[in-house]
């Protein structure tokens, strides 16, 4: 298995910290990572497999000017994750801003749900956002710059989901733990909070019902750069008082 594969872009400086977004190869990651470049952050894009698709956003970012290298780990991992990022923070990356996006979806009934549904889901997302998220929030706290972590968690981990169990409940926890960590780093200027996204117009949805988006008031899939553009907000000095909370967007579903 491979521990990491690191590309640099180029050998130049940002004014601004390195972003590190998890799961950044496709669909609302990839969106995210594209937005933060434009915003001038230099963008460590996560992937767990496929380096074709992040070689494509890599070359997306870097096209428009922006700065940006490839980390592959699977977040579910724990040696893997902290391999790579000690890999990172060796080479004196400046990772201010954490997006912990990658997750992955196994539904089915509850009597139907196998154990390696539950677990599959479960530590992408929890196991996930502890293995990326803990090991650089020290050197987040002693560059005493402040800092941005933002939590992918979804309308299901809100009101929840049928078939949905184990998403629902990773993504619930996700909320109880952004919630519980932004009261620890409040006072570091370190902000912590969720975006909860409704129906997003991304392969996860493949297979959607067309009646499915007659449940939306707004009557249409939200576009991953929508979601992304929130989280360009929340990472900028604009909001740099919001700690805490879990957003929603998801054309008035709830």
């Amino acid at each position: 298995m491979k521990i990491a594969n690191t590309t640099d872009a180029k050998d130049t400086q940002s004014t601004k910290d390195w972003a590190l977004v998890t799961g950044a190869s496709r669909g609302i990651g990839a969106a995210i990572a594209v937005e933060l470049a434009q915003r001038g952050h230099p963008v460590i894009i996560n992937y767990r497999s496929n380096q074709a698709a992040a070689e494509l956003v890599r070359a997306q970012i870097e096209n428009a000017g922006g700065i940006a290298r490839l980390s592959q780990f699977d977040v579910a991992d724990g040696p893997t994750t902290t391999a790579a990022i000690e890999a990172l923070l060796a080479d004196d990356l400046a990772i201010g801003v954490i997006v912990n996006n990658a997750g992955v979806v196994a539904d089915a009934p509850f009597p139907a749900m196998e154990l390696d549904a539950w677990h599959n889901v479960t530590r992408t997302t929890l196991d996930g956002f502890y293995h990326v998220t803990r090991p650089l929030i020290m050197p987040m706290v002693r560059r005493k710059r402040g800092g941005r972590i933002i939590n992918m968690s979804s309308v299901s981990g809100v009101v929840g989901n049928r078939g949905q169990v184990n998403y629902s409940a990773a993504k619930a926890g996700l909320i109880g733990a952004t919630r519980s960590l932004s009261l620890e780093l409040a006072r570091r200027n370190i902000t912590v909070n969720a975006i909860a996204p409704g129906l997003i117009e991304t392969d996860m949805l493949e297979g959607l019902p067309p009646e499915a988006v007659q449940h939306v008031p707004m009557r249409r899939l939200g576009r991953p750069e929508e979601v992304a553009a929130l989280v360009g907000f929340l990472v900028s000095d604009a909001a740099a008082y919001i700690t805490g909370q879990v957003i929603g967007i998801n054309g008035g579903l709830i």
